[in-house]
């Protein structure tokens, strides 16, 4: 039930057991967020570099005069963003002001009364749909970020090899298409029935 405007909230509440502690609960928590497991995927990737290596495949072509977020920021934010929930660019919106994604990519929070600002949905679009032919981007008016393909996927390789202590033999890709009836129906109909 929604209070009235004409109700009173208590700005703090006691809960008094004897013999214990007392516990205090109120509202005057300050900024809170949902995000701070972010704090430990950051620590993560600072120790194994992925997000740093990742950012090697890619080419800046910006000026950097007028760059504000570096290749291997918007990379971490992107990353970041998909492993704690944020799938649609749309988010970074608000999370750009979010400042447990401003400390996970290092950024400095509370300097002179000014937030970290991160990057915005537009300029995170831009590295998101940056040409494979890494030469355009030099002479794009807005695709000024490339990136290596055959880098990429090595990278992806690399990452994955180092993982085990030992190469393995053997590599087996599931790939689940189940959230596409026709590609199930076509992919069980090669594998079982033997049709095209």
């Amino acid at each position: 039930m929604t209070p009235a405007s004409t109700d009173r909230i208590t700005k703090q509440f006691r809960f008094e057991q004897p013999k214990l502690v007392p516990v205090v609960v109120n509202f005057q928590g300050g900024q809170v967020t949902t995000d701070a497991g972010l704090s430990l995927i950051a620590e993560i990737d600072r120790k194994l570099q992925i997000t740093s290596q990742f950012a090697l495949c890619f080419q800046d072509y910006r000026q950097p005069n007028r760059i504000d977020h570096s290749i291997e920021n918007l990379i971490k934010q992107r990353i970041y963003g998909l492993v704690v929930g944020y799938e649609d660019l749309n988010d970074h919106e608000k999370l750009r002001h979010d400042p447990m994604f401003a400390l996970s990519l290092g950024k400095k929070i509370g300097l002179k009364d000014e937030p970290a600002i991160l990057a915005g949905k537009s300029t995170l679009n831009r590295l998101e749909h940056c040409p494979e032919d890494v030469e355009q981007g030099a002479d794009s008016r807005y695709h000024k970020i490339g990136h290596s393909s055959a880098e990429i996927e090595s990278l992806f390789v690399n990452i994955f090899l180092k993982s085990y202590s030992k190469e393995p033999r053997k590599i087996i890709l599931d790939l689940d298409v189940t959230d596409d009836s026709q590609a199930a129906f076509h992919l069980l109909s090669n594998n079982i029935f033997g049709l095209v």
